[in-house]
């Protein structure tokens, strides 16, 4: 969800992104969202939803590994979310749509009741200064809609590398109703990694530490 400058992304001299029936049209994020059309070759399959999903590295390696679950990426920077979606596209993923859009205001606008298995926030922006901190992602309004979409036993997974953040989230989600903790499961078909985003792989270089929590609704 963090994210470098779309400057910074590496793409062939020339060459033009093709996000065709990977990257929706943004009318999609005024909802209300149907999964099932969404997703035709396999409408009845569960859905994740990745929140902030940069260059798509997490999204693309969690689809290969788990093809049974349908995958929806909602990305900010429209650079990002293009660039992602032609990855998605180039790799054949039959699984996994991308949407251009502000998480805040999409899941009031667009997800059903009870749809969702899993939501995914990675790397959130922690906005360290005291007077943004009203703008950070996990708040109560976010925890409650959360509580909204996903279906019972379903889970919010965060992970984050800034502790004065984590600390916000854990008072966030402790207060939350509905839901109680639960062990962090296994995303990738690999143990080197906690979730692979490219800023893991960053951080970890650097020697930082990472704060993690997954939450079951449980109500």
């Amino acid at each position: 969800m963090r994210t470098n400058s779309p400057k910074n992304l590496q793409r062939t001299p020339g060459k033009q992104l093709d996000t065709a029936d990977i990257l929706l049209n943004d009318s999609a994020a005024a909802g209300p969202m149907d999964f099932a059309d969404l997703f035709p070759d396999a409408p009845l399959l569960p859905v994740e939803i990745e929140i902030g999903v940069g260059k798509g590295t997490f999204l693309l390696a969690r689809a290969r590994f788990r093809q049974e679950i349908n995958f929806l990426g909602i990305e900010y920077a429209r650079a990002y979310a293009s660039y992602a979606a032609d990855r998605v596209r180039r790799a054949g993923l039959k699984n996994v749509r991308m949407l251009c859009a502000d998480a805040g205001p999409f899941f009031p606008a667009a997800v059903a009741d009870e749809s969702v298995w899993r939501v995914h926030v990675y790397f959130p922006d922690p906005w360290p200064k005291r007077k943004h901190h009203r703008r950070r992602l996990i708040q109560p309004s976010f925890l409650a809609q959360m509580r909204r979409v996903l279906k019972p036993g379903g889970q919010l997974l965060l992970v984050t590398d800034h502790r004065e953040y984590f600390e916000h989230m854990q008072k966030v989600i402790t207060d939350a109703p509905g839901f109680g903790t639960t062990d962090f499961p296994r995303l990738l078909d690999s143990d080197e990694h906690i979730v692979g985003t490219n800023f893991e792989k960053k951080y970890i270089t650097e020697g930082r530490n990472f704060y993690r929590a997954a939450m079951i609704k449980y109500s």
